[in-house]
């Protein structure tokens, strides 16, 4: 069950990181406050992640039991792992190619509108290989 200080340490997070960028946009930025506000904004951030990290210490301690437990045989860790890498590969492979068919469709079709579908098609033989790992990884998730 959440208590108080489960709920309210996120919140103040949020704030803390919120508010002087909220600032920033009211006010505006010169050339003077813009270098002190962005470090100051840095120091705000990692001063809440540190305080978040330091009061959820017993947090990850009994998550970590959980997962211990849970977790017994490595066979299911790997199989997990294997998951991860099917979906980590594959999108990396589909941004690859995005990045290399999009501004050469992006071009084909400036020079001619007629070329779009020929050229979109190579954009979305990218993507499938995203669907393709993504599948991968469902189907070794449900085999464990």
């Amino acid at each position: 069950m959440l208590t108080a200080g489960d709920f309210l340490l996120p919140l103040v997070a949020v704030v803390l990181i919120i508010g002087p960028l909220w600032i920033i946009a009211k006010k505006g930025v010169n050339q003077v406050n813009a270098r002190a506000r962005i470090l100051g904004q840095i120091a705000m951030f990692a001063g809440v992640m540190l305080v978040c990290l330091i009061v959820s210490v017993h947090g990850f301690a009994a998550y970590a039991e959980d997962a211990a437990a849970e977790a017994a045989s490595s066979a299911k860790g790997l199989g997990y792992m294997a998951a991860a890498i099917a979906v980590t590969g594959s999108s990396l492979g589909a941004g690859y190619a995005v990045a290399k068919a999009a501004p050469a469709a992006i071009g084909a079709i400036s020079e001619n509108p007629d070329n779009f579908g020929r050229a979109i098609i190579f954009v979305a033989l990218g993507e499938g290989v995203a669907i393709y790992g993504l599948l991968i990884s469902i189907l070794i998730i449900n085999a464990l």
